[in-house]
């Protein structure tokens, strides 16, 4: 099989390896116990390079569904060894699937502001306005703000004190907030015109936050959600 993967962005080769390396467990054409493919058969099979091939097998190996071998390679963990929680990527291609993942998004966002309010430090907030900033710096110069927009939401959740908030954000980050920028990116015109409104729903969970409001900025972080959930609905659909 070769695959024809020219003008394609380097996350998207990622989600392709993955999906392929997942169907061939889920058919049992990998079975548990198999070693997979090496790096350099993954590589030529669809023409990448070795990064995105290791990006693709620490996603794998992150989810519980492969394990490393010293000296031996990669091979497919048990059932019962894997993790149970996995978010599939092509819900966000189905009205209903996307909805459960909004949900899923409203809540920990609510959350993670709720306790970023209670529990910030003085470092946090800096991070957190720092964020801001750099989103608005980024606006004046006719860019998306992508990786600022990232910080942003990373600064609350670090700053919620919780590890187990930033590995679910973390997660969440690969699986859902990449593909909802991926998509706004892909609609840019669009989005300008919508970028002031974005900025104002930051700006009122900032403000909370630093008001030590935790009902306020949970409000508030769910207000941004679920507005974000209507323009991702644009996005898709344009």
């Amino acid at each position: 099989m070769k695959t024809n993967t020219s003008h394609t962005p380097t996350h998207s080769l990622t989600e392709e390896i993955v999906s392929w390396l997942n169907e061939e467990i889920r058919s049992q054409r990998l079975k548990p116990g198999d070693k997979l493919p090496s790096e350099k058969q993954l590589c030529e099979q669809f023409s990448v390079s070795r990064s995105v091939v290791r990006e693709a097998v620490s996603q794998l190996k992150s989810e519980g569904i492969v394990s490393a071998q010293q000296g031996r390679g990669v091979f497919v963990n048990e059932r019962g060894s894997r993790q149970t929680f996995r978010l599939d990527v092509s819900a966000l291609d189905d009205a209903k699937g996307l909805e459960y993942v909004i949900e899923l998004l409203v809540t920990m966002e609510a959350a993670a502001a709720r306790y970023a309010a209670m529990r910030r430090t003085p470092e946090d907030l800096k991070k957190i306005k720092q964020a801001l900033v750099g989103m608005e710096y980024a606006i004046v110069n006719d860019k998306l703000g992508d990786d600022e927009d990232y910080a942003f939401h990373q600064a609350i959740v670090d700053s919620t004190q919780n590890p187990h908030f930033q590995t679910l954000n973390e997660f969440l980050e690969r699986h859902v907030r990449r593909l909802i920028r991926q998509a706004r990116s892909n609609t840019a015109k669009n989005y300008n015109n919508m970028v002031q409104a974005v900025q104002d729903e930051h700006k009122a969970i900032l403000q909370a936050i630093e008001k030590r409001d935790a009902d306020s900025a949970a409000l508030a972080a769910e207000t941004h959600l679920r507005n974000a959930a209507k323009r991702l609905r644009k996005y898709l659909n344009d």
